[in-house]
């Protein structure tokens, strides 16, 4: 009990400096719908192909990300994932590296890096020169980015079997080119609980809230403009800090063994991921809580090949455009998912397919968005 009351104290040290590293030099604070959403994508072909339900499932390097509680039931004694995929047609860059392995007996420890990013981004501000001409040379890239670094510790609880507990250490980086920077710091914390075939658990993402300093530099944002406002008349942006609330996601799943061989496997999960960040348009809605349910499901055969399917992130949209009576219709749509995965001999290769619903106009158009991850188990 001794290193989980270390790291215990650890993760309450992180969590005090958290709630500290606010300098007096912030004009306001902010709680916004969305905040470090970055964080909510997901990680894993294998999860991202079952609709993102993984809360309960997770057992190798990526239960960092899902729910740290999970890192005690990989059944390698180092796992490590890579993942790369490429959103709205390759504009956004999503990258994500893991590890993980067995701190004793009873306790694991993993660390995971991401990055979102959209890269090569022009600046033309300065594109006509002081004479009228366009001067191409005068255009600058930057790139906008975000970047965090999770540091996990898992541990099995003795006195029920199958039971484990785990937490996050949660540091944030976030860059808009030369104009912007903000540093972020929260916890995590997670359940599961696996018996029988049925695996349940609960994962609290920023439970302690999380605190993000943005610091601007309005030296750049004037750069080439002679007023004190930005481009359009906006006012230039000023130091601020903004804090992401708590979200909870609930989720159960069961295996099935199928045929008298028991060679076919089928994973049935659910999700109930809860927001309390102000009301949204999902199936459940409320001014303090809103709840959105997610389905997967996985197909195996003997733990070799894996073929994947997902439903989620239902929205109510209304249409841009009024009907006939001078109303605006409203209708459900929701993001669906498939994926294939490969495993022999530790290797894991996953593949997953994401269709995003773009509104355009009044009319819905498809993108799709793949994401391709490795993993590896040894020892």
């Amino acid at each position: 009990m001794s290193q989980f009351s270390s790291a215990a104290r650890g993760l309450l040290l992180v969590g005090a400096a958290a709630a500290t590293a606010l300098p007096a030099a912030a004009q306001s604070t902010k709680t916004p719908k969305y905040s470090n959403e970055f964080l909510n994508i997901g990680v894993g072909a294998r999860a991202l192909g079952m609709g993102k339900v993984q809360v309960s499932l997770a057992d190798n390097a990526t239960a960092g990300y899902w729910n740290p509680a999970g890192l005690t039931n990989q059944t390698h004694k180092y796992d490590g994932v890579l993942m790369h995929s490429e959103l709205f047609s390759g504009v956004v860059k999503n990258d994500y590296a893991a590890f993980s392995m067995p701190l004793d007996d009873k306790s694991d420890i993993g660390v995971s890096v991401m990055r979102l990013g959209v890269d090569n981004i022009a600046d033309t501000r300065n594109l006509i020169n002081e004479y009228g001409y366009v001067d191409y040379s005068k255009i600058e890239y930057f790139s906008v980015a975000d970047y965090a670094l999770l540091l996990s510790y898992a541990r099995k609880i003795d006195k029920v079997e199958g039971l484990s507990v785990g937490a996050n250490a949660k540091i944030i980086y976030r860059n808009i080119g030369k104009f912007a920077h903000g540093y972020g710091f929260g916890i995590d914390a997670g359940v599961q609980y696996n018996h029988k075939g049925w695996n349940l658990a609960l994962m609290a993402r920023d439970i302690t809230t999380t605190f993000t300093q943005w610091t601007i530099n309005s030296d750049e944002y004037l750069k080439g403009i002679n007023s004190t406002v930005a481009n359009n008349g906006d006012a230039i942006p000023t130091n601020s800090a903004e804090i992401t609330l708590p979200r909870f996601v609930l989720g159960a799943g069961r295996r099935f063994d199928i045929g008298l061989r028991k060679e076919f496997t089928a994973l049935v999960a659910v999700d109930l991921e809860a927001t309390t960040d102000g009301q949204r348009g999902t199936p459940i809605s409320t001014k303090i809580v809103s709840v959105d349910p997610r389905l997967g499901v996985e197909l195996g055969y003997k733990n070799l090949v894996f073929l994947r399917g997902g439903a989620g992130n239902y929205q109510k949209i209304q249409d841009f455009a009024p009907n006939a009576n001078g109303t605006y219709n409203s209708s459900w749509k929701g993001q669906y998912s498939l994926g294939a995965g490969v495993a022999v001999s530790g290797l894991r290769i996953d593949l997953a397919l994401s269709r995003l619903a773009v509104e355009k106009l009044g009319s819905t158009s498809q993108t799709n968005s793949l994401i391709v991850s490795l993993g590896y188990g040894f020892k």
